[in-house]
């Protein structure tokens, strides 16, 4: 049986060693900028091009709202992200990136006054250790605002522990926002030690209701999706061995506050106001609540207690509480009517 240690060992192997660029993926899961936000692409020009070129990730998991916020990236690599989140959070803000990988980490850490001089000020971490246990390198209970994550947890061996950390380090009404691969199937025991899968996000991807039963033994029992791309699986060997799995690239982001397993009814409404910076016409909560400015929008208690109840709070309107109850909010399966979808209802 493969031990945890020697999971780390393959993908700190994979990572420090076999990949020496992005043209070295074999799939489409570690490389994606597609969906990258205009205004990220054009803080991306100003970034090292080692930090560029060493860079793997799925996604874009940077949310709004940052600046004078403390950020934890979780596998922050060369420090790709923790030089964007640098500029989204500002002088005030604070950024720590942790990863397991030395030869990632000292082109991260090589590049950090270069960026410093650049951007007018220094505001980033770097710390060497592993994150299924962010307390061996000094992260406190409750004192990151975000935690964010680029394609990392599932080359963790201990998904479990690594989750259970960002709710311990997270403070009340913080927010993980993260993208990662997740798979329509769990994955056999045997492909689960390859370490050309693994390396290549797949064979480590969760089953996403595993991810979600887990999230839920947590605490969390409401995980909001963003967005979500099919990745291809072009390499003939990778297909051969694991093309009976459909996998996608998700961003998903969820809060650490107490919520319900269900969506209820308590007649709230939410209206953004449009004032986060870069998004002055409307704001996705996730891929079924599209905010527009100024445009109220019934809302389940869940969403209500997310917008109102995290650093989102300042730049939404939550009319309503929780002093009435009317059952399960229209959004369910089979309760969702026509006229509810007409009024723009919750989910």
């Amino acid at each position: 049986m493969t031990t945890s240690i020697e999971i780390n060992e393959s993908v700190r192997h994979y990572y420090g060693q076999v990949l020496q660029s992005s043209n070295d993926l074999k799939t489409s899961a570690c490389c994606s900028i597609e969906a990258m936000p205009a205004y990220l692409k054009a803080l991306l020009a100003g970034l090292h091009p080692e930090v560029l070129e060493r860079f793997y990730g799925c996604g874009s998991p940077l949310p709004p709202a940052l600046y004078d916020k403390t950020v934890l990236d979780l596998g922050c690599g060369t420090g790709r992200d923790c030089y964007l989140l640098s500029r989204l959070v500002g002088p005030a803000g604070r950024v720590i990136g942790v990863d397991m990988t030395p030869e990632q980490l000292e082109v991260a850490v090589r590049h950090r006054k270069w960026h410093a001089e650049r951007f007018g000020y220094a505001n980033v971490e770097f710390l060497h250790g592993h994150i299924e246990n962010l307390a061996t390198v000094g992260i406190a209970d409750n004192s990151i605002d975000v935690v964010v994550s680029n394609c990392v947890i599932n080359l963790s061996p201990e998904k479990p522990r690594v989750l259970a950390e960002i709710f311990r380090v997270l403070k009340p009404g913080g927010e993980l926002y993260f993208s990662d691969v997740f798979a329509d199937r769990r994955i056999p025991a045997k492909l689960r030690q390859d370490p050309v899968l693994l390396g290549e996000c797949l064979s480590g991807a969760l089953y996403w209701e595993d991810f979600r039963r887990i999230l839920h033994t947590l605490g969390c029992p409401d995980v909001r999706t963003i967005k979500h791309n099919p990745i291809s699986l072009d390499d003939p060997e990778v297909f051969t061995k694991i093309g009976m799995v459909n996998f996608n690239s998700v961003t998903v982001r969820a809060f650490k506050m107490p919520l319900e397993d269900r969506c209820e009814d308590f007649g709230q409404v939410a209206t953004y106001l449009g004032t986060i910076d870069r998004y002055p016409h409307s704001f996705d909560l996730d891929d079924h609540h599209h905010f527009e400015t100024g445009r109220p929008l019934r809302v389940c208690g869940n969403t209500a207690d997310m917008l109102a109840g995290s650093r989102y709070g300042e730049y939404f309107q939550v009319l309503g509480d929780k002093s009435r109850h009317f059952g399960l909010f229209d959004c369910s399966p089979g309760l969702l009517s026509e006229a509810a979808k007409a009024d723009g209802a919750c989910c």
